[in-house]
C-alpha cells in the first residue's frame, strides 16, 4: 500500500492537472460527438485556459515536486500567465479563419491545450529529464497543427519540415544533457549548479551546454538553427502561425532562462560567449534578411527572429537586471505579435486570405482605425518611443550595458535602426500607395485581440509600473 506521506504534493502542479484533465475531456467531447461539436470544443478550450490562469494566480502554492523535478516559484509564474494568455488568444484568433478556410476540426484547439500544458511543464522543469518531457509534449503537438491544412501542399510541407529539423535538435538537445548528466552526476538543476560551482569547469561540461543551448536556440527560432522558421511560418496556416510567434517562443526563452542562469550559472563565463555570439547573428539576420520579402507571414517569421536576438541580449547579460529585461520583452512581444497577426487573419479578399504585403495598399483609406492600430504595433515592433517595444528594448540594452556588454549593445541599436526600415515600409505602403481594394469586414474576435495589443502598444508607460515590479520579483528567483 502506498504511503501517502511520499505521495508528491499536487499543488504547485495544480495548473497543468486542470489544463491536462480538461483537455482529456475536450477530446473525449469531440471524438463521441464528432465535427458538430467543434465550436462547443473550442469555446470550452478557450475556458479552460481562462480557469487555468485563474487557478495559477489564486490556488497554487510555490513549492518543488515530484521528487524536485518541477518547481512553482516567481518566474514560472509570471512566465506561465504569459504562455496562457498567449495561447487563449491564439484559440480566440482561429475561430473565425478555420470556419472560413474549412480546416475547423476539434482536435485544433485540443492540440493547442496539449502543446501549452507542455509550455507549462517546461517553464517549471527543475531537471533535465522533465525539460525533455515538456519540452517534447510542446513539440509534438506543434508538428501536427503545422500540417493541420490536408488540402494545402504548403501546409504539409511546413509539418514535415518542422517535425525532421525539430527532431534534430531534440537529438542535440538530449546529447547535450547526456553529457552534463555525465560530467556531473547530477540531472536536477541545484545539482548541477552545486558540481560546477565546486571548481573549475570540464570541457565535457562546456560541450554539454553548447548542444543544450543549439537545442534550445532551434526553439526560440535563434540563429543558426533558424532555417526552419520562414517556410513553417508561410506554410502553417496563418492562425497556427499566430500562435507559434507567440506562445512556445515565450516558454522556451523561459526554458533558456532557467537551464542557463539557474542550472549552469556557475559556467557562465562560458555560455555567455555562446550567447552573446547568438543574439548578434539573430539581431543581424532578422534585420537585414526581412528587407527583401514579400510574404506578411515570411516578414514576421524575420521579424521573430530579429526579436529573439534582442531578448537574448538580456540573457547574455546573466544578470538579475538582465533577466527582467528578458521577462518585460517577451511579455512585450507576445502583447505585439497577437496584434500583428490579428490584422494579418483580416486580410481577406472575397473569400481568399491574401498575404502579400502589397495586398495592404490604402489601407488608411479603406479601414483607417485598423491601419492606425496596425501602424502603431509597426512602429512598436521597430522600438519608436514612446510605445511599449521602445521600453523593451530599453530594458535589455541597459542590461547589457551594464554588465559591461557594449559591443552587443551597440550592434543590437543599429540593427535595430536596420530593421526599422522594413516595418515603416509596410506603413508606407498602407498610407501612401493607391488602394488595392477593400477586405471584407474584420470579425469581432479579431476586433477585441487588435483593440487590446493596441492599447496595450500604445498606452503601455501606464502598465509598466505593475509589469516591471512582476518580472523584478520573478527575477529575484534566480539570485
Amino acid at each position: 500500500m502506498m504511503d501517502l506521506a511520499t505521495f508528491p504534493s499536487l499543488m504547485p502542479f495544480l495548473p497543468e492537472l486542470v489544463l491536462a484533465g480538461g483537455a482529456l475531456v475536450l477530446l473525449m467531447i469531440g471524438a463521441f460527438g464528432g465535427e458538430r461539436t467543434t465550436s462547443l470544443v473550442t469555446t470550452l478550450a478557450m475556458l479552460l485556459v481562462l480557469v487555468a490562469a485563474l487557478v495559477l494566480i489564486f490556488k497554487a502554492e510555490d513549492g518543488v515536486t515530484f521528487n524536485g523535478a518541477f518547481v512553482l516559484d516567481p518566474f514560472a509564474r509570471f512566465m506561465k500567465l504569459l504562455a496562457l494568455i498567449g495561447s487563449g488568444f491564439a484559440i480566440l484568433l482561429s475561430t473565425g479563419y478555420t470556419r472560413q478556410e474549412k480546416i475547423a476540426r476539434f482536435e485544433y484547439p485540443v492540440l493547442i491545450l496539449l502543446a501549452t500544458l507542455g509550455m507549462m511543464l517546461m517553464i517549471s522543469a527543475n531537471d533535465l529529464i522533465a525539460l525533455y518531457l515538456g519540452l517534447e509534449l510542446q513539440s509534438l503537438a506543434l508538428y501536427v497543427v503545422a500540417a493541420s491544412n490536408r488540402e494545402s501542399v504548403k501546409s504539409t510541407e511546413a509539418g514535415l519540415k518542422y517535425f525532421v529539423l525539430g527532431a534534430l535538435s531534440s537529438g542535440m538537445l538530449l546529447y547535450g544533457i547526456s553529457l552534463i548528466y555525465g560530467f556531473t552526476g547530477h540531472t536536477q538543476f541545484p545539482g548541477v549548479a552545486a558540481a560546477l560551482g565546486g571548481g573549475s569547469i570540464s570541457v565535457g561540461v562546456v560541450f554539454g551546454l553548447v548542444f543544450v543551448i543549439a537545442g534550445l536556440a532551434f526553439k526560440v527560432s535563434a540563429v543558426p538553427f533558424h532555417m526552419w522558421t520562414p517556410d513553417v511560418y508561410e506554410g502553417a496556416p496563418t492562425s497556427v502561425t499566430a500562435f507559434f510567434a507567440a506562445a512556445p517562443k515565450a516558454a522556451a526563452m523561459a526554458l533558456f532562462v532557467r537551464v542557463l542562469v539557474g542550472a549552469l550559472g556557475p559556467a557562465a563565463s562560458d555560455w555567455q560567449q555562446v550567447i552573446t555570439f547568438i543574439a548578434i547573428a539573430s539581431m543581424i539576420l532578422g534585420a537585414f534578411a526581412a528587407i527583401g520579402q514579400r510574404n506578411i507571414k515570411r516578414l514576421m517569421a524575420y521579424s521573430s527572429i530579429g526579436h529573439m536576438g534582442f531578448a537574448l541580449v538580456g540573457l547574455a547579460a546573466g544578470t538579475e537586471a538582465g533577466v527582467q529585461g528578458v521577462l518585460i520583452y517577451m511579455a512585450i512581444y507576445v502583447a505585439m505579435t497577437l496584434g500583428a497577426f490579428a490584422v494579418i487573419l483580416f486580410m481577406r479578399r472575397q473569400g481568399q486570405a491574401v498575404e502579400q504585403i502589397s495586398d495592404l495598399a490604402g489601407l488608411s483609406r479603406t479601414h483607417p482605425v485598423v491601419a492606425f492600430i496596425f501602424a502603431m504595433i509597426l512602429f512598436s515592433l521597430a522600438g519608436i518611443p514612446p510605445l511599449a517595444g521602445f521600453f523593451a528594448k530599453f530594458y535589455v540594452f541597459l542590461a547589457a550595458i551594464e554588465a559591461h556588454l557594449y559591443i552587443l549593445s551597440v550592434i543590437g541599436v543599429l540593427s535595430s535602426v536596420v530593421g526599422a526600415y522594413y516595418y515603416l515600409r509596410v506603413v508606407k505602403i498602407m498610407y501612401f500607395d493607391e488602394p488595392a481594394g477593400a477586405f471584407e469586414p474584420m470579425s469581432g474576435e479579431l476586433r477585441l485581440v487588435l483593440g487590446l495589443s493596441g492599447l496595450f502598444v500604445m498606452l503601455f508607460v501606464f502598465v509598466a509600473g505593475p509589469l516591471g515590479s512582476a518580472a523584478t520579483v520573478a527575477a529575484k528567483t534566480f539570485f
